[in-house]
């Protein structure tokens, strides 16, 4: 039973260190990444999509993205949400492509930048701690209720391995978070 708690414990924290990988590439460094703008939300068709599924997204040059909607009619749907899209992105218009040039981020974007991946880091450990404080919630019951034959011993080695799941989680995202925030400050 406890090994039930275990692993959904483990499954909901994994999930919350893959959304937050996910976000992080959403980050842009000095290098241009297709990441910086493929879930971007475009209005087309009378309703709203992710840019990757209305469009091809390459890296032509190191400082450079190139957006090939799928259909021509779309680009300037495409071009509107770029500049709406609050990345300091200036796309422009170029037959049936969109260019994107990414000029290095300022000293001052660069703090800002990573200011937003520590903030993102420590929502992502609210939610591993949240996901520790329900398990062990659940463990507690499971102590508490005398009609199954989890003991005060099991209910603590059950506790044990959740904080160290905790802990373990945790770190890999401080990790990834100091990665991160070493790449956007080096450019």
């Amino acid at each position: 039973m406890s090994n039930d708690i275990y692993k959904s414990s483990q499954q909901q924290m994994e999930k919350s260190v893959e959304h937050f990988d996910k976000e992080l590439r959403g980050i842009r460094t000095g290098r241009a990444s297709t990441a910086l703008v493929e879930f971007l939300k475009v209005e087309c068709y009378g309703s709203t999509c992710d840019l990757r599924d209305v469009a091809a997204v390459s890296v032509p040059e190191p400082t450079q993205l190139l957006v090939k909607p799928f259909d021509p009619t779309t680009k300037n749907s495409i071009a509107k949400a770029l500049e709406g899209a609050d990345l300091g992105l200036n796309p422009q218009v170029e037959g049936d492509a969109v260019r994107i040039h990414l000029p290095p981020p300022s000293a001052e974007r660069r703090k800002q930048l990573s200011g937003q991946v520590k903030k993102m880091a420590e929502d992502t450990k609210v939610s591993i701690r949240n996901e520790r404080r329900d398990a062990i919630k659940q463990i507690d019951a499971m102590v508490k209720d005398k009609s199954n034959s989890f003991s005060e011993d099991d209910g603590k080695a059950a506790k044990a391995n959740i904080d160290e799941l905790t802990k373990d989680t945790s770190s890999k995202v401080d990790q990834m978070c100091s990665k991160k925030t070493e790449e956007v400050e080096s450019i």
